[in-house]
């Protein structure tokens, strides 16, 4: 059947990289910023946000959820880490898929679900700086 897809042969290397990254689970001891947001579908993050020189040190989180929301974390942390804070307003969940390239579409949810996480802990940092 041309409609079987193999999970390991057909989905992306930068896929199957994210989806199974877990070492950015984790609840650092210190944080400059932290936020929470639930999907419609059910699935819960918390990010974690350490900045130095106002640029984003490292993002870990905390995840209830399924491995495609895991990978959209890792993909979020993976285009801020070493960049300016500010420059995190600029991510947006199709910025997320693309760089995923096989994100099955009825997950699509959970890059939105990742970068809007993402704002919330960016919203956090920058009320308490300012």
């Amino acid at each position: 059947m041309a409609d079987d897809f193999d999970f390991w042969n057909d989905h992306s290397t930068e896929y199957l990289g994210m989806a199974y990254l877990w070492e950015r689970r984790q609840r650092p001891d210190n944080h400059d910023g932290v936020g929470t947001k639930t999907g419609d579908c059910g699935d819960t993050i918390t990010m974690y946000l350490q900045v130095k020189d106002d640029r984003v040190e490292r993002l870990c989180f905390e995840l209830d959820g399924c491995i495609n929301t895991n990978a959209c974390c890792n993909v979020v942390a993976e285009m801020v880490e070493n960049k300016p804070v500010a420059a995190g307003w600029e991510i947006t969940p199709e910025q997320v898929i693309e760089y995923l390239g096989t994100l099955p579409k009825d997950h699509y949810h959970c890059a939105e679900l990742a970068v809007g996480t993402y704002y919330l802990t960016l919203a956090d940092y920058m009320k308490k700086v300012s």
